[in-house]
């Protein structure tokens, strides 16, 4: 059998997946089986940050495979401590609960949220509001938090305590906040699944407002735009807020799993022992990759860098006639065109050796932080070639 021969008989079939094998990797480009080369404009939906097989993640890596690849978290590692330490001071928090995926971290901040009102207020105090046409995972949990009716079906019945308010409308905010029921807001400050849109200041704005006022949390989910994705580590720190808890994961550790919860001093005694754990959360390999890719992201002009690509981008994109608008932030892009599909664009572009995503009739670009200005160069001909012709 061929491989996907293979995989096809193996796998679930619970992706639409394109006609490539891919084999290796390296810098910001990979290559499938057949030796062909293809410039990485997706990055693994935004999760190879430092690019394929970065010489010094890769060390750092390896070095902790062949140290300790594993321990229970009854026990502690150093490197986690480290990784730890160093996340919560970049970001601003007090702690955070390690885990292994977006998913993940959004069931943990779920959690602290609800334990949070339960410890306060006592039982009842128990809904979150979240953003129509959000995407929060695939589990229960935050497939119920997830605003977008296209996910649900099939999974009845969902969890309860989960009620959405249209994005950047704030009276149809401050009506659902009315709700004595209501513990969280849980945002996306850009809607990456829900097509690359990023809220409006005013909007983000009334949400800290509101529910400062009812002592009700605030949980950004920054799966997709932490990081030092949109130029800045957080997303938050372009609308200059923070969050009571705020959740990564994809970039996090440059493509080794990993998902973390980052909380506030007022929310950091919330989960005790016993309330939650994860297996392989703060896995020492992870951790290890994640410290290789905050070493990088700490470098000097590093996230001024990855806005100043992110202009180059957009200035290219505007010029090309079938580009209707751009949206999103940073190296978070979503094209709107005028009249080509985004999906035939991505299997053209992929035909001509480059990797572009979808988010609904957009083509989303997520390029690796450390793409160079050659490879955007090089990557952009051959999309805006596709799109003009």
């Amino acid at each position: 059998m061929t491989t996907i021969e293979k995989f096809n008989n193996s796998v679930m079939h619970t992706y639409g997946r394109f006609d490539v094998v891919f084999e290796k990797g390296g810098n910001r480009e990979c290559i499938d089986e057949n030796g062909k080369e293809y410039i990485d404009f997706g990055s693994g939906i935004g999760t190879n940050s430092l690019g394929y097989c970065d010489e010094k993640w890769a060390d750092a890596v390896c070095a902790q495979v062949r140290t300790l690849q594993h321990s229970s978290n009854y026990y502690y590692t150093k490197v986690q401590a480290d990784f730890a330490d160093r996340l919560c001071n970049i970001a601003g928090y007090k702690s955070v609960f390690f885990c292994n995926s977006g998913a993940e971290a959004n069931e943990c901040a779920i959690k602290v949220a609800r334990k949070y009102s339960f410890d306060k207020y006592g039982k009842g105090r128990h809904t979150i509001i979240t953003l129509v046409n959000s995407f929060h995972g695939r589990t229960l949990a935050t497939l119920s938090a997830t605003g977008q009716d296209v996910f649900h079906n099939y999974f009845f019945p969902f969890l309860e305590g989960f009620v959405n308010v249209t994005a950047n409308d704030i009276a149809d905010l401050k009506e659902k906040l009315e709700d004595k029921t209501v513990c969280a807001v849980m945002l996306e400050y850009v809607q990456g699944e829900g097509g690359v849109n990023a809220l409006n200041k005013e909007f983000v704005d009334a949400v800290y407002d509101l529910c400062a006022e009812k002592d009700i949390l605030v949980i950004a989910d920054e799966v997709q735009t932490g990081v030092g994705r949109t130029g800045k580590f957080l997303a938050g720190d372009h609308f200059g807020r923070k969050a009571d808890v705020t959740t990564l994961a994809k970039g996090i550790a440059g493509g080794v799993p990993m998902g973390a919860c980052l909380v506030n001093e007022k929310c950091s005694g919330v989960l005790t022992a016993g309330t939650h754990g994860s297996t392989f959360g703060g896995n020492p390999i992870a951790c290890a990759g994640g410290l290789a890719v905050l070493d990088r992201i700490e470098s000097n002009g590093f996230l001024d860098e990855v806005g100043k690509k992110a202009e180059f981008i957009k200035n290219e994109l505007v010029k090309c006639s079938e580009v209707k608008a751009v949206s999103g932030l940073g190296l978070m892009i979503g094209i709107t065109l005028k009249n080509k599909d985004a999906h035939d664009v991505a299997q053209k572009a992929l035909e001509r050796g480059l990797l572009v995503l979808t988010a609904k009739e957009k083509v989303r670009l997520l390029p690796p932080l450390t793409i160079s200005y050659d490879e955007l160069k090089d990557g952009l001909k051959i999309l805006i070639e596709i799109l003009e012709e």
